[in-house]
């Protein structure tokens, strides 16, 4: 009969509705601002003694807490209001550190979806930092560490050419005023070696001169160069940022460049925030090494091994290739199921590996894990506090294996503590190694950055907007706008269903989609509604009518539809940003309305009127 939808139709927009609606739930659960305590070390988990020493700082300085819990391997304690989280790190931080200084103490928000919601993938629908904020760094990258790490490389280049053009030195050395020190028997000698590296390198300042009974040249980068050096180091922590922030999995991120020397990271709706200061802020390297003997050239250096098993190893000085020189790092389990990490290196890296691994086969290669770690130490400075980055570099053996046979491009290392340390290894290996070391100059949770008012605002203009719509499609269509206000609502619920569902951020202009949509939507059904009038003032009978309706229009409304998502994608490739957020809430705002306003209207306009003699519409 006309009008009537089939069981099978009937039953999916039902399932379909239903699946919003329990998706869309989770968003009436807001989250719990929260402190989170993480060890800096994947492998170690937060101790009961940690926590318990957090929970009696806060009780003595009267914060209100609640909830204490040990999740996986960090500790975290609710609180009752944002107010209290800046209190509660800096008064945790100071606590704990009394004990270990190993430990990140980082603000959250603590989901409160019910774990019945949880078992079926439901989450709320993240928030931008313009509504309900997330967690803010400043970071400032240690460019003098930037010119001490190339001084280091051009040394060992250097030293190199010394020694094929057979010009003896007594030593070579990098200074901690950024030099590179060069200490020569012989006034000849120091002249050939100044004529040689002044022709092989234009980089440098040469100032000679003499120390004791040496004659000694002295290297400096020139001021362009030391430029160079500096904003090489920030753009590609920059890109290192940003690909650690990809592997995160945070929608919407911003990292973007704030003066000569700091680096600005935006994470909206981010959940695990110690997590996310530990990876971005870890400056982390590999070096493959032989291990030294009694051929050695250029001297070695005596390392401890990471798991403390073996005592100490001397490895060579020269390095065959780091960690930037990895394409690609894979966390997995060898043969006995210990934890590696596969390793792919780049062309470059792949032959030097290959012809030093091919002429040195029954030596042992060593993997040396080299962390820079910094902490913000306070110190009082004419009458005011400062707080000063403290750098310290942690060199360990994290393997030490026979080579069997000459290596290419692709190995493994073994050795490492546990699969979460190995998935650590691999993230930052894989998402490319610091240029320099950072530390965090700024850390905050950001609330609304227009305003409570502006957010309340937004909020209202939603509602007003709906409610406008509904009264006036109630007005002039009566039973039928009824059927479409249905239906809008079903609209809204969906597309905040598949928001959660995507893990898509809602920001303020993705507000303006909302009420774009809504205006969307209910201008499908305007049409539909338009032609059913139209259709019954040339006499047609109202099934007649009802059916032609939505027949008819549908053409005209897909077209209008289509045109308004290539736009909303345009916007989405070529935007970033809030555009990005207004184009992903637009974008499936047009898909659930499209959905909604035909096939839904339709469902309800049936089952008021289908199957039954009807002589007039209320419309």
């Amino acid at each position: 009969m006309i009008n009537r939808y089939p069981l099978w139709k009937n039953l999916l927009i039902v399932v379909v509705f239903a699946f919003g609606l329990i998706y869309a739930l989770p968003n009436l659960y807001p989250n719990d601002p929260a402190v989170q305590i993480t060890s800096e070390s994947s492998s170690i988990s937060v101790s009961e003694r940690i926590l318990d020493k957090a929970i009696a700082a806060l009780d003595k300085a009267g914060i209100e807490h609640f909830d204490e819990q040990l999740i996986n391997n960090y500790g975290l304690i609710r609180l009752q209001s944002r107010d209290d989280q800046l209190r509660a790190q800096a008064i945790i931080d100071t606590a704990i550190t009394e004990l270990d200084s190993g430990y990140v103490v980082a603000l959250n928000l603590a989901e409160t979806t019910p774990e019945w919601l949880k078992s079926i993938g439901a989450g709320p629908m993240k928030l931008g930092l313009d509504l309900s904020g997330g967690v803010h760094f400043l970071l400032e990258v240690d460019t003098s560490a930037a010119a001490q790490q190339k001084l280091q490389v051009y040394s060992a280049e250097i030293r190199q050419k010394l020694r094929e053009n057979k010009l003896r030195y007594r030593k070579l050395s990098v200074d901690e005023d950024d030099s590179l020190l060069i200490r020569f028997a012989k006034e000849s000698v120091r002249d050939e070696a100044h004529a040689l590296i002044n022709k092989e390198y234009d980089e440098f300042t040469l100032v000679d001169g003499q120390l004791e009974k040496y004659f000694t040249l002295s290297l400096g980068f020139s001021e362009q160069k030391t430029k160079e050096i500096e904003d090489y180091a920030v753009r590609q922590n920059l890109t290192t940022l940003r690909n650690r922030v990809n592997e995160l999995g945070v929608s919407e991120p911003l990292v973007q460049r704030q003066g000569r020397n700091r680096i600005v990271v935006e994470l909206p709706g981010v959940q695990d925030t110690a997590g996310a200061k530990r990876l971005l802020g870890k400056a982390a390297n590999l070096e493959f090494r032989l291990q030294a003997n009694a051929k050695s050239k250029g001297g070695s250096q005596r390392f401890k091994f990471k798991n403390d098993q073996r005592g100490y190893a001397e490895l060579e000085k020269n390095i065959i290739v780091t960690g930037q020189n990895v394409s690609n790092a894979q966390a997995g389990f060898d043969e006995n199921g210990f934890p590696e990490v596969n390793i792919n290196l780049d062309t470059p890296g792949g032959k030097m590996m290959h012809r030093i691994t091919r002429d040195n086969v029954g030596r042992e290669l060593g993997v040396l894990f080299i962390e820079q770690k910094t902490r913000l130490k306070t110190q009082v400075a004419d009458g005011k506090t400062v707080k000063v980055p403290v750098r310290t570099s942690v060199k360990e053996i994290i393997s030490l294996a026979t080579i069997q046979a000459p290596l290419g491009n692709r190995f493994r290392i073994t050795g490492l503590d546990s699969p979460g340390e190995a998935a650590e290894l691999a993230l930052l290996l894989r998402a490319g190694a610091l240029a320099a070391p950072m530390h965090f100059v700024e850390e905050r949770t950001v609330g609304p950055s227009l305003g409570a008012q502006n957010i309340e605002l937004g909020q209202r203009s939603v509602a007003i907007g709906l409610g406008l719509v509904m009264v006036f499609m109630l007005v002039y269509f009566k039973m039928f706008g009824l059927a479409a206000n249905i239906a809008l609502t079903f609209n809204l619920v969906l597309l905040i269903a598949v928001m959660s569902m995507i893990s898509a951020t809602l920001t303020l202009p993705g507000i303006a989609g909302i009420v774009l949509t809504v205006g969307m939507a209910v201008d499908a059904n305007v049409l539909i509604f338009a032609r059913i009038k139209e259709e019954l003032a040339n006499r047609m009978s109202p099934h007649a009518a009802i059916h032609a309706g939505f027949e008819r229009a549908f053409v005209t409304i897909l077209d209008a539809n289509i045109t308004t998502l290539l736009v909303a994608v345009i916007l989405y490739a070529v935007g970033t940003g809030p555009v990005k957020g207004f184009a992903v809430t637009l974008s499936i705002g047009i898909l659930t309305s499209m959905f909604t306003a035909i096939m839904g209207t339709r469902a309800i306009v049936n089952l008021m009127y289908g199957g039954r003699r009807i002589e007039k519409l209320s419309i």
